[in-house]
């Protein structure tokens, strides 16, 4: 298949600190590739290449005649003052269409993302508003290739759903830069990995996330083991030149210039085999016995008229770590400053323990001096730091979360935001703690970092409240997950796939299908964890098993009403009227939906057939 895009031998570097060389890599139609890595690989540089945005130092790059190339960067950003529709109109200038075609393109890209009026102003909107008109800006482009560069911040986890729905069922290819997980899991086909460990700068496998962490486990495996093998040929030419050969031949001569070579390879493969290092995350207990540290008990907490939550109870104990969600604006924060104690609710009583030590990881990082150096914002009070008993030099704590002893000088605005919030962990690691409270505290880290930290959030003996959108952090570390519907009502769940679950339900009820989210629709839905219901084992019962002669019909029926809806939201009327579009998309969303449940509950009742 031919390439969109391809890229020959690209190279970059800041300074004289190379990012990345001979890269050569191309995508092709319908692949939807992940691009990752440690901070400072040279990912979104990279990304900002392919997309013309800046020059690499050495390579070429050769695009499909023709290609629709669109790139959505990290930040974004819209002109003062300037409404929805006039910033979509603003993408569509220099486009060669009728005005009822501009018209119909921006109806079509707000339906997809959402928008039901195009008059407001882009400033004023929220920051996961402002990403979905930042999304809706590159889809009326109607590109061939899309390049997304961390798509998911702002967006809370419906948001994140909502993203992932739509780059599945995209009809262009793309190029994601993310460190979400399930994220990589859910829309890729395709991994490449930028990172110094692999001998060509990069590593590329076929499959979603969990396949490509199976081709890399075995790559650094091989290579592991290529290091012990050369380690040992080295070693015995070592003993050789050492004895010093009597007489200089040629063939002594090659043997000596082929040992040299042989000491080369197994310095650089040294050097590729030390880049799996990851910044080492361990939070200081007290140790606490105490049974009950926080006791909430029927708490409740409007924002001007609105009301937050309430009757809330919430009970926390040492080992209990518990994930909050809920959408933009449904109080998660809020409900932390409860807990912390720096905010009282408007009803309700809260318990804590005596002489409570609580740690809290403010999203905003507000704590951090950003024109401090990073020598002072790691050691403020000298060159030692005490952790744990223990002391030692701030260049060694420094090294222990994979800053080098040349940026200790450096001021902590220079550094990146993965680098700033290693920062602010490492300070929050020297305070024994009871309770670890965290507010988005995966931000900017890497997947590498990531991992660290949610494998020191799993053996802190204390308890933890955790708030972030990465699920698969999320999922790993929460012993319970407690849901804000950003409406007054809270619910506690056992796990994400359960939240999932009854999130989807409750989408499709609220575009009038109450009785596919409450019958056939739940169960499709539960049928992602066949385990967890007591009829998962043991065969189908008889209405089951009638359900299973009539399913692919069903499925086939559902397929048809999709496609007609399909053609109905293409409809030169529709498409030109932004209400009827919007209805026209949602209930397009709402068939897809279903058709999808159906497939995954067919699924389950084979399984369990089978398995009779």
């Amino acid at each position: 298949m031919t390439p969109l895009l391809s890229c020959q031998r690209l190279a970059k570097a800041f300074s004289a600190r190379p990012l990345f060389r001979d890269i050569t890599l191309g995508v092709t139609q319908n692949e939807r590739l992940g691009l990752i890595g440690p901070n400072g690989s040279g990912k979104s540089t990279l990304l900002k290449i392919l997309a013309g945005e800046e020059k690499p130092d050495s390579g070429e790059i050769a695009r499909r005649r023709g290609l629709r190339l669109a790139y959505l960067p990290q930040e974004d950003q819209f002109a003062p003052n300037v409404t929805v529709e006039r910033t979509l109109m603003d993408a569509l200038a220099g486009e060669p269409l009728e005005d009822y075609e501009r018209v119909a393109q921006i109806g079509m890209a707000l339906a997809k993302v959402g928008f039901t009026r195009a008059d407001q102003t882009a400033a004023t909107l929220s920051g996961g508003w402002r990403k979905r008109l930042a999304i809706a800006r590159v889809l009326v482009q109607r590109p061939d290739l899309l390049l997304l560069d961390e798509p998911t911040n702002h967006l809370d986890l419906e948001g994140v759903l909502w993203l992932e729905d739509l780059l599945r069922e995209s009809p262009f290819a793309c190029i994601v830069v993310t460190h979400d997980r399930y994220f990589l899991e859910n829309v890729t086909n395709r991994l490449v990995e930028l990172n110094r460990a692999y001998p060509e700068g990069f590593l590329s496998a076929e499959g979603n996330y969990s396949d490509f962490l199976l081709r890399k486990e075995a790559f650094l495996d091989a290579q592991a083991h290529q290091q012990q093998a050369l380690a040992n040929t080295v070693k015995r030419e070592v003993e050789w030149l050492r004895r010093g050969p009597q007489a200089r031949t040629t063939k002594a001569d090659y043997r000596i210039r082929e040992a040299g070579r042989l000491i080369d390879e197994l310095s650089e493969l040294k050097f590729r085999n030390s880049q799996g290092k990851t910044a080492d995350f361990d939070f200081s207990a007290t140790n606490r016995r105490t049974r009950e540290l926080v006791v909430a008990q029927g708490i409740e907490k409007s924002l001007g008229e609105r009301t937050l939550f309430s009757d809330l109870d919430i009970v926390l104990a040492p080992g209990l770590r518990l994930g909050l969600l809920g959408p933009n604006g449904s109080g998660k924060t809020t409900l932390l400053r409860l807990l912390t104690g720096e905010l009282a609710p408007d009803a309700g009583t809260i318990k804590r323990a005596d002489g409570l030590r609580v740690v809290y990881f403010d999203q905003t990082r507000a704590p951090l001096e950003r024109q401090h150096s990073l020598r002072r914002a790691l050691s403020p009070n000298g060159d030692t730091v005490l952790f744990q008993g223990g002391s030692m030099h701030v260049s060694a704590w420094a090294s222990r979360f994979l800053f080098r002893p040349d940026q200790l000088e450096m001021p902590v605005h220079a550094l990146s935001g993965g680098e700033q919030a290693r920062i602010f962990i490492a300070n929050l690691m020297l305070q024994p703690a009871d309770l670890l409270i965290l507010d988005e505290p995966t931000n900017d880290l890497d997947i590498a970092s990531l991992e660290v930290l949610e494998a020191s959030l799993t053996e802190f003996p204390g308890a933890v409240v955790l708030v972030t959108h990465d699920r698969y952090l999320l999922d790993n570390v929460s012993t319970h997950l407690l849901a804000l519907d950003g409406e007054g009502g809270a619910a506690y769940f056992a796990d994400y796939a359960q939240w999932e679950n009854h999130s989807r339900a409750a989408r499709l009820e609220k575009m009038g299908r109450s009785g596919a989210a409450t019958g056939k629709g739940a169960k499709s839905g539960e049928s992602r964890s066949p385990a967890s219901g007591p009829s998962a084992t043991g065969g189908l019962t008889a209405l089951e098993r009638r359900e299973l002669g009539q399913i692919e019909a069903k499925i086939l029926a559902a397929e048809a009403d999709a496609a007609e809806r399909q053609r109905a939201m293409e409809d030169p009327v529709v498409a030109s009227d932004p209400n009827k579009l919007q209805t026209a998309w949602e209930t397009l969303q709402a068939a897809q939906e279903r058709t999808t449940l159906l497939y995954a509950r067919w699924e389950e009742l084979e399984l369990r057939q089978n398995a009779s």
